[in-house]
């Protein structure tokens, strides 16, 4: 439940609520009224922390100190939260080598910056006669980087989406793994192998 939606005080609805004081001692059920006035003569407030138990369980405390202190936990969870982006890379079926190197260093400084990159080859006209061309750019790119020994997880092989074919490529877990991406039954196969 949000900070906002809390009840304190003479807005909590119902007749009989289950107090908790200051100390964490459990009161037992009350009239609210009194719960109330009990919060007020200890210069507190009368929190409704549980509405949907019955019947709802109230707390004294200090109504600005919890609103604070729940604000900073949630601002310290977003803070060490990670957001990956997705980046697009967008190329044509007929790419010259030298377009692919800066389209492929493009792709590695997405995912050393911990982003995802969805790696597309465009076609026009008459391309589309030909997708089987963009499935070769496809794998020609991969190719380059594993190379150039970048990280990465495939995480959605070559895909058509109207004139567009694409795949999605994800930062690997560690640089010293494998750069190449194999089937997760080879990964299971290898390991119980090693066993």
């Amino acid at each position: 439940m949000a900070i906002k939606e809390l009840r304190i005080n003479r807005k909590i609805r119902s007749r009989e609520v289950f107090v908790i004081d200051a100390d964490g001692t459990q009161r037992g059920v009350m009239n609210t009224y009194d719960a109330v006035q009990m919060a007020e003569d200890l210069g507190l407030d009368l929190v409704e922390v549980s509405p949907n138990a019955n019947p709802p369980v109230c707390k004294i405390l200090d109504f600005g100190k919890y609103r604070y202190e729940q604000e900073k936990r949630m601002r310290e969870a977003k803070k060490n939260q990670t957001v990956t982006k997705i980046k697009e890379v967008r190329m044509q079926p007929k790419i010259e080598k030298h377009d692919m190197e800066t389209k492929s260093r493009a792709i590695t400084e997405f995912l050393g910056e911990g982003n995802k990159v969805k790696i597309s080859v465009r076609f026009r006209g008459r391309e589309l006669a030909h997708t089987e061309l963009g499935k070769v750019v496809l794998d020609k790119i991969l190719d380059v980087l594993g190379q150039n020994n970048v990280s990465y997880i495939l995480e959605r092989s070559a895909k058509m989406e109207g004139r567009m074919m694409s795949i999605t490529v994800a930062p690997g877990k560690n640089t010293t793994a494998s750069t190449k991406n194999t089937d997760a039954g080879e990964n299971l196969a290898s390991e119980d192998d090693a066993e």
